[in-house]
């Protein structure tokens, strides 16, 4: 699990390509201080596993799967990527609950200036997520956690402080560049526990959830 809080930029030193299996070769400072092999790391928002390390730079392994539903297909010896460590269970929670498991990808369409903040408009690919992403609602993108600011049919915008503009991959997006899209994890189970059991939701022998929307308004949740 992260938080969301990015601790680096790393850079691609070697990427080895099978398909779509990859090996990355990244090198890095800050995260390398207790990292170990076998450990969880957050790349552009996306858990992998470090197989390897050597005199700052570590070693990961991208499957089919996230090659396909993450833009880490794109990278290119050089790039630079967001990293974060697993979250200590002694550290400060200062972002939201972060898995990792990216929900889809989406295209930044415009990137503007507000004074002292950068607001970046981003359309998803799979229209789908927008139930998850809520105005004053997290998500997270690229690995950073961001609060939503609007929203409206197709797209939805966040607005980027100095720092984390400094500190993170967004200060090297542009329009048309594609960024990884993972959701609030909270609003994914409410949805899936409301629909468990209907057509299509993943029901086991027939079984239904036990909350629905009358259950959560008559209990003052909704």
């Amino acid at each position: 699990m992260f938080t969301g809080l990015v601790e680096e930029i790393g850079e691609m030193r070697r990427i080895g390509r099978q398909g779509e299996a990859m090996l990355l070769s990244i090198s890095a400072n800050r995260i390398m201080d207790d990292l170990k092999l076998g450990d969880s790391v957050s790349v552009n928002g996306v858990c992998l596993t470090a197989t390897a390390i050597d005199k700052g730079v570590f070693t990961v392994d991208v499957m089919p799967e996230t090659y396909r539903n993450t833009n880490l297909k794109e990278l290119q010896p050089g790039g630079k990527v967001n990293l974060e460590r697993a979250m200590a269970a002694g550290g400060r929670f200062g972002g939201h609950i972060v898995q990792g498991h990216v929900d889809g990808v989406g295209v930044v369409r415009s990137v503007k200036a507000d004074q002292n903040a950068v607001v970046y408009e981003i359309s998803p690919a799979n229209g789908d997520v927008f139930k998850y992403i809520i105005p004053k609602g997290s998500v997270t993108l690229d690995g950073i956690s961001l609060t939503v600011v609007k929203t409206t049919d197709s797209s939805f915008t966040v607005s980027i402080i100095p720092h984390t503009l400094a500190e993170t991959v967004l200060a090297f997006k542009k329009a048309g560049d594609t960024i990884n899209i993972e959701c609030d994890i909270l609003g994914k189970y409410v949805d899936h526990l409301l629909h468990y059991g209907s057509e299509g939701a993943g029901s086991r022998s027939g079984t239904k959830s036990g909350i629905s929307r009358d259950y959560l308004a008559e209990h003052g949740f909704a």
